[in-house]
């Protein structure tokens, strides 16, 4: 039977492999800790519950499963855009292509909007403020692009309600 792309789909062998490498290329990270699942083509999961391959599997088979685990990123032309939650499970492990903010930054950067910021970096960035992760932006030469979802903002200070 041939798997649709709303199917869960578990990251193994050479993929895994593959996905490890560009973590590590663009992170450092050089593990991740649970079993790496894949929604569609783009959307990455980590679970790392008690339940093995087959009783996901077996679940999915009885019942539509949206996820099983932490939503990680996603792959897109660039890489690999960690979510909040996966900059902050793989924290441990980022080693480069991260950038430090100060509080005002911090605070522009939870509202939704990108940072004038200049970073010699190029390509997806882990945000961090303190030793808090918060998420991927995207750097440029002068700016950093801000992918933190609508409904997961700090209400904007400037704006009048």
């Amino acid at each position: 039977m041939a798997q649709s792309d709303s199917e869960i789909r578990f990251i193994e062998g050479k993929e895994k492999e593959d996905f490890l490498e560009m973590l590590n290329n663009q992170f450092g990270v050089k593990s991740i800790p649970g079993i790496i699942l894949m929604r569609g083509k783009e959307r990455i999961f980590l679970f790392s519950g008690s339940f093995g391959k087959g009783k996901i599997k077996s679940l999915e088979r009885m019942a539509f499963v949206e996820r099983a685990g932490v939503y990680l990123g996603k792959i897109d032309d660039f890489g690999v855009r960690l979510s909040i939650e996966g900059s902050q499970i793989l924290k441990s492990e980022i080693k480069k292509n991260i950038v430090d903010l100060d509080k005002a930054e911090m605070e522009t950067w939870m509202m939704g909007h990108e940072l004038l910021k200049k970073t010699g970096l190029a390509g997806f960035v882990i945000m961090r403020y303190k030793r808090d992760m918060l998420g991927t932006g995207k750097a440029s030469e002068d700016k950093i692009t801000n992918f933190i979802p609508k409904s997961r903002r700090l209400k904007d200070k400037n704006v009048e309600s």
